[in-house]
């Protein structure tokens, strides 16, 4: 691992003890001692910490910095503004998604672009701008103790509301906040200078939030069906097979991959992306054959335990007629695991 990043929270992550692993070109923590399940059940009850400094921060500023974006990415920045953040694609010509993005509308002439880890170089050459990311940490407080928890320390930062973006001051430091989350569950992400998040990090597990790695993670965006880039996203699929075909600003004049998907948008996509219930613990994983009436019908995208359900949870692509209730199995390495076509999320936010 000598030749990963690190996060500026690393050695916080090795003083608990934490199970490092790589993801995304970083080393990162995927669990700490209390195990996955019980950092995934701390979120979906109470309050949970996350690490998230791997995804990248490219900043882009400037007189042309809106139109800029506003011709490389999907969704319609003209439905939100300055103080606002959205959820948006950038996509190859052929309509499919090189990277799910949240962008951060800081002031009128300045965006804080968030890619995936892995793609933050081929993000930063599509649109230009600034790298920042080894300027600050991301620190995510997730579930429904979330902004109780955060307005001990930070009360301006607990006020901050869904998909809105603020500034916050803590113990000298000045950063961003914003009302996003990648769990299901109510939350915010802080943007804070390297060197001060540490004690940040710290002061929220003092004041009751339990650490979690990318393992609880994983499974919380799945039980929320959230996409996960290079699963339900990424080379061969586009928003429309995904279902977030809202993601797209069809009325915008021009932006990459707008003339496949509105090629596919009047066709109609050819598969859809589907939630399947497992029965039995034993759980489903991603990259094997969903069957239906035995004859294979599509693919698992990703696959867990659900700790809140009990039981096997998948996402895949199925014909796009698939009813819910239909029923399936997944071949799982030569074994047919039981299984049935629901609506999702899986776990909605309580």
């Amino acid at each position: 691992m000598s030749g990963l990043r690190r996060s500026p929270l690393d050695a916080e992550h090795r003083a608990l003890n934490a199970k490092l692993v790589e993801f995304g070109g970083w080393q990162m923590p995927i669990s700490y001692p209390t195990g996955t399940i019980t950092e995934h059940l701390a979120c979906r009850n109470t309050v949970a910490v996350f690490d998230v400094s791997h995804l990248g921060t490219v900043r882009v500023e400037g007189g042309g910095a809106f139109d800029r974006l506003q011709g490389a990415f999907t969704n319609d920045l003209n439905k939100i503004e300055p103080g606002r953040a959205q959820y948006t694609h950038l996509c190859a010509d052929d309509g499919s998604v090189v990277d799910d993005i949240i962008v951060w509308w800081v002031t009128p002439e300045r965006f804080d672009v968030m890619p995936n880890a892995s793609n933050t170089s081929g993000v930063l050459e599509a649109i230009g701008g600034t790298d920042v990311t080894s300027e600050r940490a991301i620190i995510a407080v997730q579930g429904p103790e979330a902004r109780a928890t955060v307005a001990a320390l930070l009360p301006e930062a607990a006020a901050i509301g869904r998909f809105r973006v603020g500034a916050f001051s803590w113990r000298g430091a000045s950063g961003l906040v914003a009302g996003t989350g990648y769990t299901g569950e109510d939350g915010l992400e802080f943007a804070v200078p390297a060197d001060h998040a540490p004690a940040l990090w710290r002061a929220l597990i003092d004041s009751g939030a339990t650490p979690a790695g990318l393992g609880a993670r994983d499974t919380l965006r799945l039980e929320a069906a959230l996409p996960l880039h290079g699963h339900e996203l990424g080379p061969g699929i586009t928003p429309l097979q995904a279902g977030l075909g809202w993601v797209v600003g069809w009325s915008k004049p021009e932006f990459g991959g707008k003339a496949a998907l509105e090629a596919e948008r009047a066709t109609g996509p050819a598969r859809k992306l589907r939630g399947i219930s497992v029965a039995g613990r034993r759980p489903p994983r991603a990259e094997c054959d969903v069957l239906i009436a035995g004859s294979v019908a599509g693919r698992t995208t990703s696959g867990n335990f659900s700790p809140v359900l009990g039981h096997g949870i998948a996402l895949g692509f199925l014909p796009p007629d698939t009813a819910e209730g239909t029923e399936v199995s997944i071949d799982l390495r030569g074994t047919d695991l039981a299984g049935r076509v629901v609506a999702t999320p899986f776990v909605a936010k309580r």
